[in-house]
């Protein structure tokens, strides 16, 4: 309870601000209303993960822990409050290299340890659908291809600035978001954790009949330091799911534009597109899909805030596209066996430009959810290296519990 209290002591502060007096009148007697009913959330999540990767002399095996705690104060006068920490600690020894401990003897599994303030944030929502969130805050944009949260790590990418999502129509949003600080997976204690920038995300999302959805984007990403990342970027995305009798199927089509901007010292312009398709029947779905990062002047396509572990295979062999770009054909084969949900998916990896064979990955995963507050995974991926990086195997146990 005294951790509890803390936090909402935090809160009371981050709401008196002259924004939220002003639009509220007697500040102090209506945020302590609001404190009374906040409600307080928590999340632990324990995870191994073991890699085996050949060019290095040890075998990496990180157990670590992410405990989160969330308060969110009740709404008044369309005002809301977030305030969010993270705690990520290592147990047992630390065989891994974490990308600031030094241990470059061992794999990458880049889950340091830390405290972090990972969301704190002030909300207005209108009556009218527009809502407006000013400070540190995730944001996820349609599959998290261009913009995401990471939140497959234990430490998750977040952003500060302003935030303006509005419901212009029954089915149509436009969401912008303008960002001076990326605060990424490396945590607070490296030299990469954050970054500093001029970002301006745009996204509308337009939902013309049932099952279909439309998106357009355009990003403009302007580093102070990561000059090699700036880069303007414009596509659209499209879904859509159906079903005809007992079979269910979904097809996805995406394609973007991109070029170098601000200081990049790379003068280029490449292509991105997607398409992917799934049908269920009888309890299993089968899934296939072809995405393609172009290259241009010896530089790829360029995604510095996606989440990178849901695409290219979960080894993480292509966090940065190469230079001569790539091509991911997959297969994917999924179902649920005795209530636990398993799937298995292949990729095979080629260069965008020329007929080389970057290599290809075999993944498999199940999880399993019980007792309402808790999820076990397990998850296997082997890379098999041709003419990039080198043969990796990793492995993950994980344990999440929710409050």
């Amino acid at each position: 309870m005294r951790t509890q209290k803390t936090i909402l002591s935090m809160v009371v502060g981050l709401a008196c601000t002259p924004a939220m007096a002003q639009a509220q009148g007697s500040a102090a007697n209506s945020v302590a209303e609001a404190i009374q009913e906040a409600s307080v959330s928590t999340l632990f999540r324990y995870r191994y993960e073991g890699v085996d990767q050949d060019g290095l002399s040890e075998d990496a095996s990180a157990n670590t822990l992410l405990g989160r705690i969330t308060a969110t104060t009740a709404s008044y006068n369309n005002w809301q409050a977030v305030v969010e920490f993270d705690y990520v600690t290592e147990l047992l020894d630390k065989d891994y290299n974490d990308t600031i401990n030094g241990n470059t003897d061992y794999p990458v599994v880049a889950d340091p340890s830390g405290a972090d303030l990972n969301q704190s944030y002030l909300k207005y929502s209108s009556q009218g659908g527009t809502a407006v969130t000013f400070g540190r805050q995730r944001i996820n944009h349609n599959n998290q291809r261009f913009v995401g949260g990471v939140a497959w790590r234990q430490n998750e990418q977040t952003f500060d600035g302003v935030r303006i999502e509005s419901k212009v129509a029954e089915n149509f949003t436009l969401d912008y978001a303008w960002s001076s600080r990326v605060n990424r997976i490396f945590g607070s204690k490296s030299p990469n954790g954050d970054l500093d920038a001029s970002l301006h995300l745009f996204n509308a999302v337009y939902s013309p009949a049932k099952g279909h959805k439309l998106a357009g984007f355009i990003y403009h990403m302007d580093f102070d330091d990561a000059l090699a990342l700036s880069n303007s970027t414009a596509g659209i995305d499209y879904n859509y799911s159906g079903a005809a009798g007992d079979i269910g199927y979904q097809v996805h089509l995406s394609y973007a534009s991109q070029k170098d901007t601000g200081d990049n010292p790379v003068d280029y312009s490449a292509d991105y597109y997607a398409v992917d398709a799934s049908v269920k029947v009888s309890g299993i779905t089968l899934a296939a899909g072809f995405e393609s990062l172009g290259a241009d002047n010896g530089k790829g396509f360029v995604t510095p805030l996606a989440t990178l572990h849901k695409f290219q295979g979960w080894t993480d062999k292509f966090l940065g596209t190469p230079g001569v770009g790539i091509e991911d054909t997959w297969f994917k084969l999924a179902t649920n066996l005795g209530g636990v949900a398993v799937a298995a998916v292949y990729h095979q990896f080629d260069a965008e430009q020329g007929s080389a064979d970057l290599g290809s990955e075999l993944g498999l995963v199940a999880n399993y959810g019980f007792a309402k507050h808790y999820k076990l995974t397990a998850k296997y991926a082997s890379y098999d290296a041709d003419s990039h990086a080198t043969d990796t195997d990793k492995v993950w146990v994980q344990l999440v519990a929710k409050f």
